[in-house]
């Protein structure tokens, strides 16, 4: 867990080459303008030959880059209400047989978006979007916060076998792994800083990760041709969509209420399925904080805290890269709209940016107000701030968490 940490398909059956071939030239048909009309071209595919989970996540990867694509191929301009049925029919066809919405998502330009591209392992995208090598710097970077976590993950469930036996050492153990795991993850995210632009991602990026949800863009939705005529509404790509720390969060009992915490639950039905189901096999089984008040042992109670601590390190580390990737840049792109002189690159960059997103993240939420309140209920969790916790709760049978353990993949 992940049990297969191989990559999909970098291709797909001859038969979806219509498909591939525009995919893969994504930012230079929409730097041509073209996009949209090789789209409205392509021909109307049938799904059926797509027999394996690995050719239906590339497939929904190739489907949700050229559907971004299309939607924001003007940026803010000349926005789309209507998706053509040569693309919203199978997108939505594989999202179905997935379970995954068709919109693109953490799952597709992480999870399924990587192969090795040299004998030594480095890795490269098998698909991208306008930003040049900030966008593949973004996505490899959000990638290796994901594999950083896997011992972590892993160690979930010795966390919670050392509670259902009343194992104190075996608790411990595992906790250390997940606080070590936590700290990787901090040190991959802060690579961020050096392979990504932030005038490229505010610019140019971020449109294309946005949604039509909580968009005021595209407030109507979108229409999918042929699926319904009634609009569609899905949110942006979101770091809140991956499993990662919504499974922490439910291993040391975080707590998120209010608007935060029905965010977050919403995002889980942008995972896939086995993530969802891992998640909230942890929710229903665990109470480990419970445990360790009741224990009253002095290093499990250490190594229970240097977790939360190493939580909310995390997060305070993803406030500063929002502030520097989203808040700065918005503060400036307000100072430079009044003005009509000549500007840096870099400055003109930003100065393009669609003023409608300033205060919100890709995923519709307003995103500074929400990273705090989480950051703040993730210390809340500490026992430290409280002495009262709930009883344990009885765990007749780990079969269940062990088997949504074993289908957790990232592939």
């Amino acid at each position: 867990m992940p049990k297969n940490t191989q990559m999909t398909e970098t291709d797909l059956p001859v038969y979806y080459k219509p498909w591939m071939d525009i995919a893969r030239n994504v930012p230079e048909l929409i730097s041509s303008h073209s996009l949209r009309l090789r789209i409205h071209d392509m021909p109307l595919l049938e799904t059926h030959l797509l027999q394996t989970h690995r050719e239906l996540r590339l497939a929904h990867l190739a489907l949700c880059i050229m559907t971004s694509g299309y939607v924001w191929q003007e940026g803010d301009k000349e926005t789309v209400k209507v998706l053509p049925r040569s693309l919203s029919v199978p997108f939505c066809e594989v999202s179905q047989r997935l379970g995954l919405p068709p919109i693109l998502i953490n799952a597709d330009t992480v999870l399924a978006n990587w192969k090795k591209r040299d004998p030594d392992g480095n890795l490269d995208l098998l698909l991208t979007l306008p930003g040049g090598e900030s966008v593949r710097g973004f996505f490899l970077v959000t990638l290796l916060v994901e594999f950083s976590a896997v011992p972590g993950l892993k160690s979930i469930i010795d966390v919670i076998n050392g509670v259902h036996d009343n194992d104190v050492a075996v608790v411990i153990k595992a906790l250390d792994v997940v606080s070590q795991a936590l700290d990787s993850m901090k040190q991959a995210l802060k690579l961020m800083h050096e392979y990504v632009d932030p005038s490229i991602f505010y610019g140019i990026m971020r449109i294309y990760l946005s949604g039509w949800k909580d968009n005021p863009l595209m407030p109507e939705g979108l229409v999918y041709e042929g699926v319904q005529e009634k609009p569609m509404e899905f949110s942006g790509n979101s770091a809140a969509q991956s499993s990662l720390l919504h499974s922490f969060d439910e291993l040391l009992g975080v707590q998120h209420e209010g608007s935060s915490g029905a965010f977050l639950t919403r995002m889980r039905d942008y995972m896939p399925p086995s993530h969802k189901q891992f998640i909230e096999h942890i929710s229903s089984r665990l109470s480990l904080r419970s445990f360790v008040l009741q224990q009253a042992d002095e290093h499990l109670t250490q190594s229970f805290e240097q977790c939360v601590a190493r939580l909310v390190e995390f997060r305070n580390l993803h406030i500063n890269i929002v502030t520097r990737y989203i808040t700065i840049p918005a503060s400036r792109a307000k100072q430079l709209c009044a003005k009509n002189q000549d500007l840096t690159e870099e400055l003109d960059e930003i100065r393009k940016a669609p003023t409608a997103l300033e205060e919100k993240g890709t995923g519709g939420s307003g995103i500074m107000t929400f990273l705090k309140t989480v950051r703040d209920e993730t210390k809340g969790t500490s026992i430290s701030q409280c002495t009262t916790g709930n009883q344990v709760l009885p765990d007749p049978s780990m079969t269940e968490i062990q088997k949504a353990a074993s289908e957790l993949t990232i592939e």
